[in-house]
């Protein structure tokens, strides 16, 4: 296994089944897009049971990057192709191999037009996505971080609503724009350290001063993509006008890659800045867990309340990631999980009644438990698992972010939990509009329960919000290490600036 390039095969094995769905040909679409599914199937399936190969094999006694493969690419410039795992990055690259397969079946019957393009769009997106938790080098890690815009892009310009171009255009412009500085602040690095290798930098000092605008730049980009408030005016739209499908990418994967920059690149190279910027996140964060929650209550589109509560989830993880202590990152970080696990059951959920009725409206709906019982039992596990149920992944994470919380600032945990309780009162009022009441409405009278299909897509899905809820161990102890790693190197690099700042005096 030390020299199989275990990490590269499972990035790019996708791309390799998106160029054999190309090459697919047929006088009929229907046969077509019929293989391109298998196609596509196949070869998600197959990256998934491989990534599994990265859990079992994974070391969890160290912090160090594992399953490493270094190539020398642009030589002259001192840039090179360089891959690894460690902890934290691992676990975001299993939720991304498992939610690829489930969105392939989820959109076996709901995409009947340009079946073939679409596929190709997911798998390689898949790539992109994979590339961007294992790249240790910085500029591909842009290049796989600016890469999955242009297959969401069209995902949601092609495939999705009746607005779909305006939301497309819209999700582009909003997180190009941050990425641009972030591009600046990359190229600063490289002429300040004369590197962009990753583990390099994460023991590079850099001057105090630097680190202010480096990381400002930084924030440009992940605050975009967590997305934190106001910069998530994009996130309704996007998941609103997105296929199914795109929506539980776009919630699973998508949103915890700037919550996974700001842990991988904020958080230990630019320790000063950190610190002089952790009451700016507080403060956003705790906005936009109380904002959204209560513009949640006000939806009457079940995407759209989905979507804004997304955004108050996500402000929980930023909150736990500049706690800066081991509770508060490991609750972040699991959060993430949980979050890309529950979420994306939720928007599927809502993918569920859509395909059968074609509206997303609340008050369309009402009743369904007598018609749909699997449906509601379904429903109701990860809407308790999103207002944060003990027994379910939402409570492990949330719990850990108090708690780390608590040892920070007793003032913003009691204001964090507040949107637990916002969120209960959304959820509740989503899930008893939706199932429960009489049945009035004539189309839903003959309305069907979940198929077979159907349930073999929730199914993972609930077997993993209950397990990571009910025995979260598995999942804490492969980042234990890691994040340990990460809150002492963070406390490690400020002791040192505090030693130099008294001695400079």
């Amino acid at each position: 296994m030390d020299d199989f390039p275990v990490l590269s095969v499972i990035t790019f094995l996708p791309l390799v089944g998106a160029v054999a769905i190309f090459f697919i040909r047929d006088r009929s679409a229907e046969i077509v897009g019929g293989n391109a599914r298998w196609a596509a199937l196949f070869a998600s399936l197959f990256t998934f049971v491989l990534s599994l190969v990265l859990w079992v094999q994974f070391d969890r006694s160290t912090a160090d990057f594992q399953f490493v493969e270094e190539r020398p690419w642009i030589q002259s410039l001192n840039i090179s192709y360089h891959m690894g795992v460690d902890g934290i990055s691992l676990l975001f690259v299993l939720l991304s191999t498992l939610l690829t397969p489930i969105c392939i079946v989820a959109s076996w019957d709901a995409i009947k037009t340009r079946v073939k393009e679409y596929m190709i769009a997911f798998l390689v997106l898949e790539t992109l996505m994979i590339g961007m938790f294992c790249a240790l080098d910085f500029v591909l890690f842009y290049i796989f971080f600016e890469g999955v815009l242009i297959p969401m892009f069209l995902i949601i310009g092609v495939w999705g609503g009746q607005n779909r171009v305006y939301a497309a255009f819209k999700f582009f412009l909003y997180t190009l724009t941050g990425s641009v500085l972030m591009l600046l602040a990359i190229m600063a690095i490289y002429l300040t350290a004369g590197t962009t290798d990753i583990p390099k930098l994460l023991q590079f000092a850099f001057d105090p001063g630097l680190q202010t605008w480096l990381w400002l730049a930084f924030m440009a980009s992940f605050a975009v993509k967590v997305p934190m408030w106001p910069v998530h005016t994009w996130l309704p739209d996007a998941h609103v006008e997105a296929p199914t499908a795109g929506s539980v990418i776009l919630a699973g994967v998508l949103l915890k890659m700037g919550a996974y920059g700001f842990l991988r690149f904020s958080v230990p190279m630019l320790p000063h800045a950190t610190d002089l910027f952790t009451p700016l996140i507080f403060t956003l964060s705790i906005v936009a867990i109380i904002y959204t929650s209560l513009v949640a209550l006000a939806q009457l589109d079940m995407k759209k309340l989905i979507a804004y509560s997304s955004v108050a989830h996500m402000g929980f993880v930023t909150l736990g990631i500049f706690a800066l202590n081991v509770q508060g990152v490991t609750g972040a970080i699991f959060q993430m999980l949980s979050h890309g696990i529950v979420s994306a059951a939720l928007f599927l959920c809502v993918g569920v009644i859509y395909d059968r009725i074609h509206t997303r409206e609340i008050a369309r709906y009402g009743g369904l438990v007598e018609k749909m019982p699997v449906y509601a039992v379904t429903f109701m596990v990860f809407m308790l698992a999103s207002v944060g149920l003990p027994g379910t992944s939402g409570f492990v994470g949330e719990f850990l972010v108090l708690v780390g919380l608590f040892q920070v600032s007793t003032w913003v945990a009691t204001l964090a939990t507040t949107g637990i309780v916002l969120g209960a009162a959304y959820m509740l009022y989503l899930y008893r509009r939706v199932i429960f009441g009489k049945l009035t409405k004539d189309d839903l009278k003959s309305i069907l329960d979940m198929n077979p299909r159907e349930i073999a897509v929730f199914a993972p899905l609930i077997i993993l919000t209950i397990l990571m809820g009910v025995y979260p161990g598995p999942f804490l102890d492969i980042m234990e290490v890691s994040v340990a790693n990460l809150v002492d190197h963070h406390k490690t690099a400020m002791a040192s600036l505090k030693t130099v700042s008294v001695l400079g005096r």
